[in-house]
C-alpha cells in the first residue's frame, strides 16, 4: 500500500532541498517513492509546483495525481490539467476515500505565504534511516495513508488497469 506523506515548512527553500535528500535517500534505497513533489507559495500567495515521477511509465499518472490532489486541496488549477467528466469523477473518490478532511484541512493551515511542503508517495522506507536523513530539516510532518483499493481505483480510471 502507498502512503502519501507530506512535510511542511515555515519557508520557501527547505522543500525542495528536502527533495533533494529524498532524491538521495531513493537512489540509496533507504525510500521507495513513486513521486516526489515540492510546492512553495510565494509571499504573494502563489503556488509553485515541482514533480518528479520514479515509476517508469507512470509520468503521466502521478502528472494527474498531483495536478488533482493540488487542485483539491488549494482550489486552483495546478498544471494546466483539463478535467473532463471521468476526472471529476476520480477527483471525488480521491476527495472521498484516500485524502481525509482533517489532513486536507492540515496542509492548507501548513502552506501559508512565504512557505513551502515536500510531498512523497512512498511504497515502501527504511524508517530510521529516512527519518535521520530528513529530520535535520525540521519541519512539521502530516501524513495520509492511501488505502490499496483506492490507490487501484487511480491507476484503473488513469491507464485502465492498475500499476503493477
Amino acid at each position: 500500500m502507498a502512503t502519501l506523506v507530506a512535510i511542511g515548512y515555515p519557508d520557501e527553500t527547505t522543500a525542495t532541498a528536502a527533495s533533494l535528500e529524498a532524491n538521495r535517500l531513493a537512489k540509496d534505497l533507504i525510500i521507495q517513492p513513486d513521486a516526489i513533489a515540492v510546492i512553495i507559495r510565494d509571499r504573494e500567495g502563489k503556488f509553485h509546483v515541482t514533480t518528479s515521477h520514479h515509476a517508469v511509465g507512470g509520468g503521466a499518472t502521478w502528472g494527474m495525481f498531483w495536478g488533482l490532489l493540488f487542485g483539491m486541496l488549494f482550489f486552483v488549477p495546478i498544471l494546466g490539467m483539463a478535467v473532463g467528466a471521468g476526472l471529476g469523477a476520480l477527483t471525488g473518490k480521491i476527495a472521498k476515500n484516500a485524502i481525509n478532511k482533517e489532513f486536507q484541512e492540515r496542509i492548507r493551515e501548513e502552506l501559508q505565504p512565504g512557505t513551502s511542503a515536500l510531498f512523497l508517495v512512498v511504497e515502501s522506507v527504511t524508517p530510521d534511516k529516512a527519518v535521520a536523513s530528513l529530520s535535520r530539516f525540521g519541519g512539521t510532518v502530516l501524513k495520509s495513508s492511501l488505502p490499496k483499493e483506492t490507490e487501484e481505483e487511480l491507476q484503473e480510471a488513469l491507464h485502465g488497469s492498475p500499476r503493477q
